[in-house]
């Protein structure tokens, strides 16, 4: 039975899964089924509603978001992977704490976006494998819009079922968040150190 989930405006459920995104990059083999990436993103779909459903403050809506962020995404991959080329310049102790603010970062701008949510829901139709990793058709239905597709891109490479991508309407969401990561560094003359301490405001 397909999962309804609470939603805003169409960016906002691009950006969502845009925070748990990790790169497209090659994986190993894996152990994971079908039935386990349509289970993960149905948590995933279900855990959202909860919280926008909660009645809550924005304050603690957001450090709910960011505890199903982690949850449910591989936090260290997609940060590392949305940083671009320089996360292979910096130190372990730099990539240590901008994965920290990012993970904040991504919760914060994407939860504040669910405040304006509209009525909406949606719905997991099947899994299909791609490559090394299971790819988690759904359609999402926004009130006063068509319904389009969303399709998540799940893998085990961590050693647990999480979610890595999401497309929406062939819309990569990884590669835009990677694009505003990579400008925000270049305002910064490419210094990670002040990214990473802007970020925990931004």
């Amino acid at each position: 039975m397909p999962n309804d989930m609470t939603l805003p405006r169409r960016a906002a459920v691009a950006g969502l899964v845009a925070g748990a995104a990790l790169a497209a990059l090659p994986f190993p083999a894996l152990a994971l089924s079908a039935d386990q990436a349509k289970t993960l993103v149905d948590k995933t779909v279900a855990d959202i509603n909860g919280i926008i459903s909660s009645g809550k403050g924005e304050g603690a809506m957001l450090k709910d978001f960011e505890k199903l962020f982690s949850r449910y995404a591989d936090v260290p991959t997609i940060a590392q992977s949305v940083l671009g080329p320089a996360a292979r310049q910096a130190t372990k102790g730099q990539l240590s704490a901008y994965t920290k603010v990012f993970q904040g970062y991504i919760s914060r701008k994407y939860g504040r976006r669910f405040r304006e949510f509209i009525g909406g829901r949606i719905e997991v139709a099947d899994a299909r494998p791609v490559k090394s990793y299971y790819e988690v058709i759904s359609t999402a239905f926004l009130k006063g819009e068509s319904p389009f597709e969303v399709r998540w891109h799940v893998s085990d490479k961590s050693g647990k079922s999480l979610f890595f991508n999401i497309i929406i309407e062939g819309v990569n969401m990884l590669a835009s968040e990677r694009t505003e990561m990579g400008a925000l560094l270049d305002q910064r003359g490419g210094d990670l150190d002040r990214l990473i301490e802007d970020l925990k405001s931004i």
